[in-house]
Order: C-alpha cells, then structure tokens, then sequence
C-alpha cells in the first residue's frame, strides 16, 4: 500500500516532514532565473525552466533527509503546458532520487471525469498496446464533498498501482470553521469527513494499520487535530499549517500515534525561501534549504522523539 511506503520513509530518515514544492520567480534566486528568462521569448517557458532547474537543486539538497515532497499543481498550471511539464518532470526526478511524491491538485469529480482524474494523477494512460504514466504521484489530495462518487474511481486507481489519496477534512486556512465547523446532526462537517475517511478506507489497509485514505488536517487547529488522531486510527494525516501559517510543533504534537507515526507534516515557503531568511550568498540557496529542512526535523523531534515501525 502506498502510504506504507511513506510511512517506511519516514522511519528510515526519523523525519515526519514533507517539504512543499510551490516555486515563484521571487523565490528563485536572480543567478539561476534570469538565464532562463532571457533564453526564452515565452516568459512562461523560460519560468517553467526555472522551476524545474530550481527544484532540482532542492530536492539535491534534501532527498537524504527528507522523506517526500509535495508539489501544487497550481503553481505550474499558472506557466500554462511548459510548467505542467516541469511538474511531471520535478515529479520524476523526485521519485527517481527515492522521494515519495505527493501532488497537491485538490481534484474532485464523479464517473468517468473523476477516473480522467485518478489515472493522470495515480494512473496510466495506454495506447496501441502501450502504457505510460502521464504524472506519475505516490499520492493525491481530493476533496471529497461530493461524496463515495468522487472517492471509488480513485481507489480502484489506488488498488491497482500501490497509491494513495488526502481528502481535505479540517484545513488550515482561517475561514475553514465557515463550513467544515458547522454540525451536521450530532457530528461537525469535518468529523463526518474524518469517518468517512476510515470507511472509504476500510477495504485498504496496509501493513502497519494505516489505509490508503488520508487526510488533510491543518496544524493551526491543534485542538481538532488531536482529536482526530484518536477518533480516525487507520487515517494518515498530511498536515498543512506548519511553520509560516503560523503552526508550532508543539500544536502538532497530537497527530502522531504511539509509535511517531500517523502524520506527515509539510513546509513549503519556509523551506523554499530559506536562503532570504538567512541574508545568504543566493548561490547557497539549496544549502539554506538544507539547514532549514534540519531545523525542521529537530524541531518536531522535540515533540516526537521515538519513530518506528
């Protein structure tokens, strides 16, 4: 099961972090754009050449102690077909270095729209007796407001290539209390998501208790998150929040289970900008990355000590 393999990562590198691929031009230092801006008379090829070049060299730089990343597709979207290619091909050279992959696209459909979904995101695409992965992700995040339709496409998907989803369930945005706080009967929306989440599960449970259904489970809501961790038992967490929207780990502490398992937590700007932070040399940019992503790791550890299988 897919998760297993996130999971497995995050024993072999005692990291429960997951370091957040979102790249703009202002983040990418002026040595390593610029080439790219003035090679191409298409701002957009020349932007997306920067992204793939820029990601590299992060990914170069914490592959070893970082267990998985997460690129969101609207940031390569915004580059138009050049930057949905640096995302597949970032993809491919995260995977290629042993990173596990989690593409953030926030899809939902039903019927055949949402299976278009499952096999670009998890799946393949065949032709003339050949197959080929268009994006190739370990993992997806969903939203699953339109219910069990939106959801089994993608774990038939799942099943049969060793993948995985995150539904968003209590997110970690400000506003996220306008619905998913309101009840619904005697449970709040983002409790009712959560059960779903462990029945939508049920049927795929991998080998150290979690099953190929996560969820999205903000950090800047600690309370929430703790008690999902003991109402949810087999849902894996991915959880946004940490760091500059304003989550601590001590506020995190609560998504893991006994063992230091059960969450994966995710920097992306701090990370991806840490080098203007520091006031260091732009060309030890990736270096600054590398520093950040250790301070990170020491810091959740202090809140989570013991990871194992």
């Amino acid at each position: 099961m897919s998760l297993d393999r996130l999971i497995e990562g995050i024993v072999r590198t005692q990291n429960p972090a997951v370091v957040g691929l979102d790249p703009t031009l202002d983040y990418i230092p002026g040595f390593l754009k610029e080439p790219f801006l003035a090679e191409f008379d298409d701002p957009m090829e020349g932007a997306a050449a920067a992204f793939l070049e820029y990601n590299k060299r992060i990914i170069d730089a914490i592959y070893d102690i970082v267990p998985a990343v997460k690129p969101q597709a609207a940031y390569y979207e915004a580059l138009g077909w050049q930057g949905v290619r640096a995302l597949c091909e970032t993809i491919r050279y995260a995977k290629g270095k042993g990173m596990f992959v989690i593409t953030d696209g926030k899809r939902n459909d039903i019927g055949s729209t949402m299976k278009a979904y499952a096999s670009a995101h998890l799946g393949t695409f065949g032709a003339a007796g050949k197959q080929a992965e268009p994006f190739g992700g370990d993992a997806l995040t969903v939203n699953g407001y339109l219910g069990t339709d939106g959801i089994a496409p993608l774990l038939e998907v799942c099943d049969e290539r060793d993948r995985g989803i995150f539904v968003l369930v209590k997110t970690s945005n400000p506003s996220s209390g306008e619905v998913q706080d309101k009840l619904c009967g005697e449970r709040t929306v983002y409790q009712m998501m959560g059960d779903l989440c462990e029945t939508w599960g049920g049927e795929h449970l991998g080998k150290y208790g979690y099953s190929a259904v996560g969820a999205v489970v903000g950090a800047t809501y600690p309370e929430q998150l703790q008690e999902l961790r003991l109402r949810l038992p087999h849902t894996f967490f991915l959880v946004p929040g940490y760091g500059a929207q304003g989550g601590s780990a001590a506020g995190i502490a609560g998504a893991f289970d006994e063992r230091g398992l059960g969450a994966v937590v995710n920097s992306s700007r701090a990370v991806l900008t840490a080098w203007k932070k520091e006031g260091c040399d732009e060309r030890d940019f990736a270096g600054a990355a590398r520093r950040e992503a250790l301070r990170m790791k020491e810091d959740l550890a202090a809140v989570n000590k013991a990871i194992h299988i």
